[in-house]
């Protein structure tokens, strides 16, 4: 793997962090700026939203530059996000910064993953895409549960001053090691948009907004779950994370390896294995030692889905990948928003802090169904093609025949 793409996952590794370390920190924000748990949540669902509006957005003000000046740009502006969320008098001010820094994350990794694609050999691409994204993930290891740790011990501001650090670094990184590629001629912005005509790349952003969302129906309110009904101690939410990001380091590094052979088999089992494991989450919830090892097994299914479905998109729009494949990455966040909102919504109910699990659950099953339904189309369309092509020949032998 070339040595560009530690630029794509160091850069990645920052904006993992602030995207997820925002869940451990809910209670001392809500507490800070006296608000509800569940209005601290549109912290998660603003960004998300910012993701969704942000990437084809960003994308379409960069066809003017090349890629590796417009990941600079994006990573400029992750860092003043993240600045402006660390020092913010009111709650609205935060959540802008939070707005700020998400506008930056899916062009980020709808370009990066065009990019990565780009330096490897063709039946590594999803290999590639699943090395970028390792940073995110391992965001999750490192990042995220020591941003955690130092939020809860000295504030979370310093949290969002580190993040902002980091994205510094992830700006060198990409200035330092990614290499300068033209800009693509002849590209236009109608062909960019003809890409969302095709019914299978809308099936696999649908699966990615379903999927993914599922994930976050449970994560999103992690911390108030394992301390209210496992019994953990604040603290212990640290560790819990850290075990989540272990799960979507797996994950991720097994669905790059194989959605290169089996990519659709790949996406059946993550997304069944995932509904089903959400489902049980609601049980295992309540004993400290399941609801941990349920922790671990939610990350790796949910990203195991990530380079089959970003791969995918990229396969199915190959003529003109960039918009379509940001856009996949603001489905994702879609799927992140929508599924913190649900959470909220069964949790202000008064059904428990369990209740999203099924929320969760119900999203996954959905993605399955959905893949399900992609994969018969397809054949249905390659069957008629090969019948079409198999009776093209009779005429012209007819014809020649009469003659």
């Amino acid at each position: 793997m070339p040595l560009a793409l530690l630029a794509l996952a160091i850069g990645a590794f920052g904006i993992g962090t602030t995207e997820f370390v925002i869940m451990g920190l809910l209670p001392e924000v809500a507490a800070d700026f006296q608000v509800s748990i569940p209005t601290a949540g549109f912290l998660v669902t603003g960004y998300a939203l910012g993701v969704v509006l942000g990437a084809p957005l960003m994308t379409v003000l960069g066809t003017r530059v090349t890629r590796k000046r417009m990941l600079m740009l994006l990573m400029g502006l992750f860092i003043l996000g993240n600045a402006v969320s660390a020092v913010a008098p009111v709650f609205g001010v935060m959540l802008a910064g939070r707005v700020i820094a998400s506008l930056a994350h899916g062009a980020f990794f709808g370009i990066g993953s065009v990019v990565a694609a780009d330096l490897v050999a063709p039946q590594k691409k999803a290999g590639a895409i699943a090395t970028m994204f390792t940073g995110l993930t391992v965001a999750n290891v490192v990042g995220v549960p020591l941003g955690t740790y130092i939020g809860q011990s000295v504030g979370w501001r310093t949290t969002f001053f580190i993040v902002a650090a980091l994205g510094v670094v992830g700006l060198l990184g990409v200035a330092k090691l990614v290499p300068e590629q033209p800009r693509a001629e002849g590209v236009r912005l109608r062909h960019e948009l003809a890409a969302f005509r095709n019914v299978q790349v809308l099936l696999a952003m649908a699966m990615t907004v379903l999927g993914f969302g599922g994930v976050f129906a449970a994560i999103t309110y992690i911390t108030p779950m394992m301390t209210e009904i496992a019994g953990y101690s604040a603290s212990s939410v640290t560790w819990l994370l850290v075990l989540f990001g272990l799960g979507m380091v797996g994950g991720n590094l097994l669905g790059g390896k194989f959605a290169d052979r089996h990519l659709m088999p790949m996406l059946y089992i993550s997304l069944g294995a995932l509904a089903v494991v959400l489902s049980l989450f609601t049980l295992t919830a309540h004993n400290k030692f399941a609801a941990a090892v349920t922790i671990v097994l939610i990350g790796g299914l949910g990203f195991a889905t990530v380079p089959p479905l970003q791969k995918r998109v990229l396969d199915q729009a190959a003529g003109a990948p960039t918009l379509a494949s940001a856009v996949n990455i603001g489905a994702f966040n879609l799927g992140n928003a929508l599924s913190a909102w649900l959470g909220g919504i069964v949790i202000a109910a008064g059904l428990g802090y369990t209740a999203p699990n099924w929320v969760g659950a119900v999203l996954a099953a959905s993605a399955l169904v959905l893949a399900v339904l992609s994969s018969a189309l397809e054949r249905r369309t390659v069957t008629h093609t090969r019948r079409v092509a198999g009776h093209v020949p009779e005429p012209v032998v007819v014809a020649e025949a009469r003659r």
